[in-house]
């Protein structure tokens, strides 16, 4: 039985060039859930998505990033797709998005290549994920272990390999987020956090996970 998630908000970051299936199936599950997802992306519109090398869906675009703030949102989806997280990963408002979820401790899932947002936002130092097998090199480089496996879960942090892992990574994906306060809950008991985009970036160490400190 799916967990209830109804009053989670849930970010997935994308743009052209993302896999459709690694976008579209977790997103079926969140909302099975009861969760409310947002398809943020650079721009307005849509985007295109991919089925392996053809061309698949246009996706319409719900927030733009410019507007949209991790400090809103609950947990944060990384689908896949060679070109997709190619282009994010050189978008500075995508990477701080990414780094400001991983600061929070917040839920991240990332599919495929979709870590390659994590290793730009210094965001593996310390960890332990999987990805696709061509990511393992940079994953290394930036201080992170990585391990062939269907999913890795570190703290709140869920990877996966490739499509074949979406039942696996789903499920990753709802316990943890089942296990968090909502924004609205964390706003009544804390008050609003948010880490500006002109702060400097953290250290490995500070977003690092179990291992950051003896690394």
């Amino acid at each position: 039985m799916a967990e209830n998630l109804k009053g989670r908000r849930v970010a997935i970051l994308a743009t052209d060039g993302v896999e459709q299936v690694e976008l579209e199936e977790p997103r079926r599950a969140l909302d099975a859930a009861g969760a409310t997802t947002h398809l943020i992306a650079p721009a307005e519109g849509s985007i295109q998505a991919m089925n392996h090398d053809e061309k698949g869906a246009r996706l319409p675009v719900d927030r733009v990033l410019g507007d949209a703030h991790a400090s809103e949102y609950d947990a944060l989806l990384l689908p896949g797709g060679v070109a997709n997280p190619d282009r994010l990963r050189t978008d500075q408002r995508a990477v701080q998005f990414v780094r400001e979820f991983m600061l929070s401790d917040k839920p991240v899932a990332a599919i495929c290549h979709g870590p390659w947002l994590l290793v730009e936002a210094d965001a593996v130092a310390g960890r332990t994920l999987t990805s696709w097998p061509s990511l393992q090199t940079d994953i290394r480089n930036a201080g992170g272990e990585w391990v062939d496996e269907a999913v890795r879960v570190d703290d709140a942090l869920v990877t996966s390999r490739k499509p074949d892992d979406i039942p696996a990574f789903n499920a990753a994906l709802l316990e943890r987020l089942a296990g968090v306060m909502s924004a609205d809950e964390r706003l009544e008991e804390y008050g609003e956090q948010s880490f500006p985009a002109s702060d400097p970036p953290p250290s490995p160490t500070a977003i690092g996970g179990e291992g950051a400190a003896r690394s």
